[in-house]
């Protein structure tokens, strides 16, 4: 029943709506006039054979910032002395029916516009930016990209000191395929406007990114102060211009979410570093991103992070390998699915190697201990199972050997790895273990047992 009614009530808003009198609702007494010929379908001709529809949208000229103008405002007639005109060209009609609007605005004659027109198509006029009947302030079309894109969607290029050029010419689809889609040219663009297009000289192409790359704190403030932490920005600083901004990694028009596609965001770290995301690629963490778009294996980021990169080289980054490493071998949920331990760390962290770490880290020394990385690799880190174990061990040896001179090829065949020993691993150390335990109390037990005896003793012999 509901339903119906709400049906009923639909199909009346409609036809109230189409009705032409609501339409007309609003609109002048004089205007009224001109809709009575202007709302149906009619064409003017030209001698060129071109047409052009008359018929003009209410709803248009409501909405327009000229609403509160009448039709002869700007059509210098009326209704009544409808002046029968003849036009060779649909474009020579455009022009002149353009000239009205320099009647009361004076500003196509500031610096952004002639130097817009300057680079339109030929016969470029006013309405063709800001429209006819639907006119709106340039404040508004600015919230869209449109008015921008009058200019900026054809070719043309920008020349910088250093005679080279850029192209300025953008793709609105790849400006809707951006996470940025809902903001306007201005909100980046931060100083330009429909009135105002400052002229701005940069020495090269990348002074250029650079300088823009600075719009982007203007909302991201937070991920900027962390860049100023970063190893880039301290590049940067020092003058190496190649050092990349925000811009380099997320693009400019095409700005994409650094959480998503994780192989996509890895490949922006490849333009810089090339030779270290080819060993990527290589290792068991590459290759199950690539070749099965496995994302539960880590990216660049994932060890290096996004913004505040430190410098790999550091002790202080050294020291916390463990913990980097650990942020997914002990996370249970993703070692469950392909059988690995979850004790990665905590072994680690218990053994010697372990130990002296946090002894050194405690002591801020940066003296250098076997860390993960030392005995896995770093980018081209490959699985410990299958045909590359001999090799595995082989690199482990060497590493070994580093510290431990005398080291041969079995030497690390002496530790149990990262996991705890049970009867299928390392069995012999389970079952020593196991003797121990039931061992050692025994032991307690008797030697506090043959205390009590003798003391017993002493005190019935005294």
């Amino acid at each position: 029943m509901k339903k119906r009614l709400l049906c009923i009530l639909a199909a009346l808003a409609v036809v109230c709506l189409s009705a032409p009198g609501w339409a007309m609702q609003g609109l002048s007494e004089e205007d009224r006039v001109c809709m009575g010929c202007h709302d149906q379908e009619r064409f003017m001709l030209f001698e060129s054979g071109e047409k052009v529809s008359v018929k003009v949208q209410p709803g248009d000229i409501k909405r327009s910032v000229h609403a509160i103008l009448g039709c002869t405002q700007c059509h210098d007639f009326a209704a009544g002395d409808h002046p029968r005109r003849v036009f060779k060209t649909r474009e020579q009609y455009h022009i002149l029916a353009a000239r009205t609007c320099t009647k009361c605005h004076t500003s196509h004659k500031t610096e952004i516009h002639a130097k817009l027109i300057k680079k339109s198509p030929k016969g470029t006029v006013c309405t063709d930016c800001h429209g006819a009947h639907n006119v709106r302030r340039a404040r508004e079309m600015t919230q869209g990209n449109r008015l921008c894109l009058n200019c900026h969607a054809v070719e043309a290029h920008m020349t910088f000191k250093d005679g080279t050029r850029q192209s300025i010419q953008i793709d609105e689809k790849i400006l809707n395929q951006s996470i940025h889609k809902d903001l306007s040219c201005s909100d980046c663009h931060f100083g330009f406007s429909s009135e105002e297009h400052p002229v701005r000289a940069f020495r090269s192409k990348r002074d250029m990114s650079i300088a823009l790359s600075e719009s982007c704190r203007r909302c991201h403030f937070d991920k900027y102060s962390k860049t100023l932490e970063s190893i880039h920005f301290n590049l940067l600083a020092q003058g190496n211009l190649s050092a990349p901004v925000c811009t380099d990694c997320h693009g400019a028009h095409s700005v994409l979410s650094g959480r998503r596609e994780k192989l996509a965001n890895a490949r922006k770290c490849q333009q810089c570093h090339g030779a270290i995301y080819g060993q990527y690629v290589q290792s068991v963490h590459g290759g199950a991103l690539i070749s099965e778009h496995n994302e539960d294996v880590p990216i660049c980021s994932d060890c290096h992070k996004a913004h505040d990169i430190s410098d790999p080289r550091t002790a202080d980054f050294r020291n916390t390998v463990p913990q980097l490493c650990g942020k997914c071998h002990e996370n249970k949920e993703i070692m469950k699915k392909y059988g690995l331990s979850t004790s990665v760390v905590d072994s680690y962290l218990q053994d010697f190697h372990g130990v002296t770490l946090k002894f050194y880290r405690k002591k801020a020394s940066a003296r250098s201990i076997a860390v993960c990385t030392d005995c896995h690799g770093i980018h081209d880190i490959t699985s410990t199972r299958g045909a590359d174990a001999a090799t595995i061990k082989a690199n482990l040896a060497r590493r070994c050997q580093k510290c431990h001179q005398d080291a041969t090829h079995n030497f690390p065949d002496s530790w149990i790895s990262h996991y705890e020993p049970d009867l299928k691993k390392a069995p012999l150390v389970y079952l020593i273990n196991a003797g121990y335990k039931i061992f050692i109390p025994f032991m307690i037990i008797g030697l506090l047992l043959q205390i009590l005896l003798h003391i017993w003793r002493y005190a019935v012999n005294k």
